[in-house]
């Protein structure tokens, strides 16, 4: 029973902490006029962390092209209005990283008219990374150690939800959101592939990652009755430490990337499965010059 509590609370904190066919890129570029100066986060009254991609400068000069690549957490809150918002930027599809309890949990139900594709998998969650033993015992360190352990294990046990999002995106299938449930851990190792694939430096890589703790409102995920319930023993300081994007994290998956042989372009190679060519063409699609 006390494996079974253990297994829920952990379950739940990953959480907190963490049509037809589609039309190309070239088709789906959204007015600059639209984007309102260019919001990195979206003025969404559901939204949890829906956060725009663009503006991000690449090691060539180039940036990120606004308006194409988002990331999230659960969309579960959004509402009618948010919907409207959302198809008026022509998002075609979505790759949602969650497992089959976590979209069973908090389903989305986009409305039928101009509903984008939606990408997911059927799968268990691995919470084998958390600390063992009676949870009361955890501590802030061992809390941290165990975040930043679990970051290079979901650069392999997402590696097919990785690979696909890439061949969505080199099929011109854009603008495309991927999510998770906060939108810190498995979307944050998605954000962070994507933008070192487009050759924004790794400071600016950690820097969107860290922007998680600006605009995930995490004590409104905490205060949930059924949260409470299931971390009730746990240390505040050790649920802080899960909840939060610390650098450590996203560093300890970036480590795996660039210490891969042939740095990151060989990661990216190698693991990923984007030739040379592929990367050209990525940046080609996802990428400008001139404008921030």
């Amino acid at each position: 029973m006390r494996q079974m509590m253990m297994r829920k609370a952990t379950l739940l904190l990953l959480p907190l902490l963490a049509v037809s066919g589609s039309p190309s890129v070239a088709h789906a570029q959204v007015p600059v006029a639209a984007l309102q100066a260019h919001q990195r986060l979206l003025p969404l009254q559901g939204g949890r962390n829906f956060r725009d991609l663009g503006g991000y400068r690449s090691a060539d000069g180039r940036t990120v092209k606004w308006g194409l690549l988002f990331r999230s957490g659960s969309m579960h809150g959004l509402t009618e209005a948010d919907y409207r918002y959302l198809q008026g930027r022509g998002i075609v599809v979505v790759c949602d990283l969650r497992d089959r309890r976590e979209r069973a949990s908090e389903p989305v139900s986009w409305p039928t008219e101009h509903a984008p594709r939606v990408l997911s998998d059927d799968y268990d969650l691995d919470m084998n990374y958390m600390p063992k033993g009676n949870p009361k015992g955890w501590t802030e360190a061992g809390a941290r150690a165990a975040m930043a352990s679990s970051y290079p294990h979901m650069l392999t046990q997402f590696n097919g939800q990785y690979r696909r999002m890439f061949g969505e995106l080199l099929a011109g299938h854009a603008p495309l959101a991927f999510n998770c449930s906060a939108g810190k851990d498995r979307t944050g190792i998605a954000a962070a592939l994507l933008l070192t694939a487009l050759g924004v430096p790794r400071a600016t890589v950690v820097q969107d990652y860290l922007l998680t703790n600006q605009y995930l409102d995490a004590k409104s995920l905490v205060s949930n009755p059924a949260t409470q319930s299931a971390l009730a023993g746990i240390p505040p300081q050790a649920v802080k430490a899960m909840i939060a994007a610390d650098p450590s994290y996203i560093e300890a998956a970036l480590d795996v990337v660039y210490n891969h042989k042939g740095g990151a372009e060989g990661y990216i190679r190698d693991v990923l499965g984007l030739s040379h060519a592929d990367l050209i063409k990525l940046r080609d699609l996802y990428l400008e010059r001139g404008r921030l």
